[in-house]
């Protein structure tokens, strides 16, 4: 018998949700009945979506490790627990940057502390609460690039080619609490972000595509909503390409 995706009365927790992606996964978890509650640096952007979107706004720094616990302490406040958290927020410097003899040390250490080091850190905090819940569900933000190699962008490859090991990791050493850990890892999608992108290059991807037009950020957030509810309970540990194709598991 099918059965309709619902996430009513699930509190969910989206990272980086201000804008870009993150605002397009928080509106769609609204939508689908859950409680949202985003957490961004941007705290003008943050308010101004959660207003929007009927969800709730805290600021945080995710590299922080004493402000992330506070977040999540205001967060359980407000919304009564966790049941899902979507580890969105990260930092790029773009397609087509630096080579990888060319990058900055201390570029590459900000992308790791956003990326790798924020994701964990916000994890960390909040898996006491996902436990309480019997079924929590973690899902963390790689990106495709991970998966084929991107060049020009070493430092943004290798934070979430991170990503993907440490959902692995996580989803062995989570299971026995029945929290779940599963990643996605979209193309290139038209959002802010991405607008410094060269047209050719964005081209690029569309003709190599098996999809073959611009990627939306209405084409991952199915996957975001499906991650985050019942129907995803004996999933855990599995990264999945949301990127029309470009790349194939």
């Amino acid at each position: 018998m099918s059965q309709s995706i619902s996430l009513h009365k699930k509190s969910i927790l989206v990272t980086g949700g201000a804008r870009g992606l993150g605002k397009a996964f928080a509106s769609s978890l609204v939508e689908a009945g859950a409680k949202v509650a985003i957490a961004d640096i941007l705290v003008e952007e943050g308010n101004a979506t959660a207003n929007s979107i009927g969800a709730q706004f805290f600021e945080v720094d995710i590299t922080d490790p004493s402000g992330v616990t506070r977040c999540i302490e205001e967060v359980i406040k407000r919304l009564g627990g966790i049941d899902g958290l979507v580890n969105n927020a990260a930092i790029a410097t773009g397609i087509g940057g630096p080579r990888m003899t060319d990058i900055e040390v201390e570029v590459w250490d900000k992308v790791m502390n956003v990326n790798v080091r924020g994701t964990w850190l916000v994890t960390k905090a909040s898996v006491p609460h996902l436990a309480k819940c019997g079924n929590g569900k973690i899902l963390n933000l790689a990106s495709d690039t991970a998966l084929w190699g991107a060049t020009n962008l070493m430092h943004y490859v290798a934070s979430k080619g991170a990503v993907v090991a440490m959902t692995r990791s996580m989803a062995n050493e989570l299971g026995e609490k029945g929290i779940s850990v599963n990643c996605i890892a979209p193309g290139l999608t038209e959002v802010e972000a991405t607008e410094y992108v060269p047209e050719e290059r964005k081209q690029l991807y569309r003709e190599n595509r098996s999809l073959k037009r611009t990627q939306m950020p209405s084409d991952i957030t199915g996957s975001v909503i499906f991650f985050m509810s019942d129907a995803s309970d004996f999933i855990t540990g599995q990264c999945l390409p949301v990127n029309g194709g470009f790349v194939m598991n």
